[in-house]
């Protein structure tokens, strides 16, 4: 950072180096979490002046019809791999997923899996929102994953990834105890805000599927052995890690990617370090660790 920029405060500096080792339950090395992102894209979404919904003019029917194929056909391939191997999900999810497609969201939460919030749709982003605009896409998510799932969402992750400068210090003050959002760490940290208790939750971007084939261009072999190599780095250092795998199933879920990611849920499960858990389970045992820490 050059002179005079300011630190914007979000959590204190902590040197990876030196930190006191943990383990997660079971002694395990490294806590593996799959956060399938269960969406929906509007086809012909309002214009938001600050960044274009598609490339592509309204409406992209193109664009539109391939994130379609999660709904319909990936998220039933991909969870069926995962439930196979033991893995629950921690659900990314765009809300109005919960009236335009009720059955997918069944099916997880029938899965036990856990979900937390990524707005309301990914193709609205909270650039140029006022606060009563995001307080009310708060509380709309908090509202309508509960009616939906009997779940109250401990977690967010911004739709696309946007954010204003209060968006850390609302969900705090909504009761939700982990950010998806802040990329800086591969354990969980506390996050200061105006009040509540947030910590951020370790996403990945590096492995996440969307940036392993549209971003990196890897072919499914590829992407599947980054991941074993993540993990294996991960299980090897001393304290207890995070190890997240992003997911988006109109792209994992894809006949000729799904059997190299099945690949790699063999190899973690067989492994026997990995402690396969839900985001909310890693921050319950995180939260454990530093209260005895200090006891």
């Amino acid at each position: 950072m050059r002179e005079g920029e300011p630190d914007p405060g979000l959590y204190d500096f902590s040197p990876y180096r030196g930190r006191t080792p943990f383990a997660w339950p079971g002694d395990k090395k490294v806590a593996v979490w799959v956060s399938p992102n269960l969406e929906y894209y509007e086809i012909d979404p309002p214009a938001n002046p600050h960044r274009k919904s598609w490339a592509k003019p309204h409406p992209d029917v193109v664009g539109y019809s391939h994130r379609d194929h999660a709904n319909r056909v990936g998220h039933w391939r991909m969870a069926d791999v995962m439930t196979k191997h033991g893995f629950p999900g921690s659900v990314s999810l765009s809300v109005a997923l919960c009236q335009h497609h009720p059955e997918v969201v069944a099916d997880a939460n029938a899965r036990g899996w856990e979900f937390f919030s990524h707005g309301i749709y990914n193709t609205r982003y909270s650039y140029g929102m006022d606060e009563a605009q995001e307080r009310a896409i708060i509380e709309d998510s908090i509202r309508t994953v509960r009616e939906a799932t009997g779940q109250t969402i401990r977690g967010w992750l911004a739709p696309a990834l946007t954010h204003t400068p209060r968006t850390l210090d609302l969900i705090a003050e909504y009761g939700l105890d982990y950010t998806c959002d802040l990329y800086h760490d591969d354990q969980p940290q506390r996050v200061k805000t105006a009040s509540g208790d947030l910590i951020s939750m370790p996403y990945s971007l590096e492995v996440n599927d969307h940036y392993g084939f549209f971003i990196y261009n890897m072919s499914p072999r590829e992407y599947a052995q980054t991941l074993i190599r993540q993990f294996e780095r991960l299980a090897d250092e001393p304290s207890g890690t995070v190890m997240c795998i992003p997911l988006h199933s109109y792209l994992i879920g894809q006949p000729h990617r799904i059997g190299a990611f099945e690949d790699v849920l063999r190899h973690i499960t067989a492994d026997g370090r990995a402690w396969i858990t839900r985001s909310g389970d890693i921050a319950d045992a995180w939260r454990t660790v530093q209260q005895e820490a200090v006891a």
